[in-house]
């Protein structure tokens, strides 16, 4: 089949093949804030069920509510704030699909200092536009090592599965064994690892134990690793072993 040919001469076959660009509002679910209907500013979000919102609209929340907006879940009995995160890999990528969204942020951020009286702090101050200039280096420049653990990430886990209840079939092996979190994250969040890793149905639960002692959904890695001692480590490892059980019967 020829290709059809515009009046001046050149080919439309690019034209066809190119991806049809899609609206803004087709991505409002995922970069607006469920609280204030606004497009994403400081995004946060809730470590127990992965949702987000602007930081402002979710502390607000919490001051008079415990549970998540969208789903209901319990954040924290007593401080839901302990269980939040900044998600600056959302956050960038609302900035790249909103234009001018940063630098009105910003502008109304700098705004709010000074009328105050305030400094404004470094962070906040709006550079002026000029072209964007990347620097090649040299491979000899570049260092040995370039990629650093961040300090947040201050427990390495290692899993060990110790089997499954007989019934229990159809999951996948969990091929990454070894795991470096944060301590504040809790047994749940290793719970929820392992689910997704393994594909788990909710048939299936989860039993982690370290050392002698059956762990509980709320301890956190940092307190368990404080109360268990030496006999939770291994080469500087905290080790946890987990095996799947069907749920008892009331």
């Amino acid at each position: 089949m020829l290709p059809r040919w515009s009046h001046e001469g050149t080919t439309n076959d690019s034209e066809d093949e190119e991806e049809p660009k899609r609206p803004l509002s087709e991505f409002y679910p995922y970069i607006r804030c469920a609280l204030c209907s606004l497009f994403l500013i400081d995004a946060t979000t809730i470590i127990e069920c992965l949702h987000t919102f602007c930081k402002s609209c979710i502390v607000k929340h919490f001051f008079y509510n415990n549970r998540c907006p969208t789903c209901s879940t319990v954040v924290h009995q007593t401080q839901p704030t302990y269980n939040i995160r900044p998600d600056r890999q959302l956050q960038d990528i609302v900035y790249k699909m909103v234009p001018f969204l940063e630098e009105s942020e910003r502008k109304q951020m700098c705004q709010f200092y000074k009328e105050r009286g305030l400094d404004v702090p470094n962070t906040v101050v709006i550079s002026p536009p000029g072209p964007v200039v990347i620097k090649r280096q040299k491979k000899e420049n570049i260092p040995p090592s370039v990629f650093t653990i961040p300090p947040e990430l201050d427990v390495s886990l290692l899993l060990e599965f110790v089997g499954a209840e007989e019934g229990i079939a159809n999951y996948k092996p969990l091929e990454r064994r070894y795991v470096r979190v944060s301590g504040e994250a809790t047994v749940r969040h290793v719970e929820i690892f392992i689910r997704r890793k393994m594909e788990l149905s909710s048939a299936c639960q989860v039993d982690v134990v370290c050392g002698d002692h059956l762990l509980d959904h709320f301890q956190s890695l940092k307190d368990i690793q404080s109360f268990v001692g030496e006999e939770a480590l291994q080469d500087g490892l905290l080790v946890l072993h987990f095996g799947l059980v069907l749920p008892s019967q009331p």
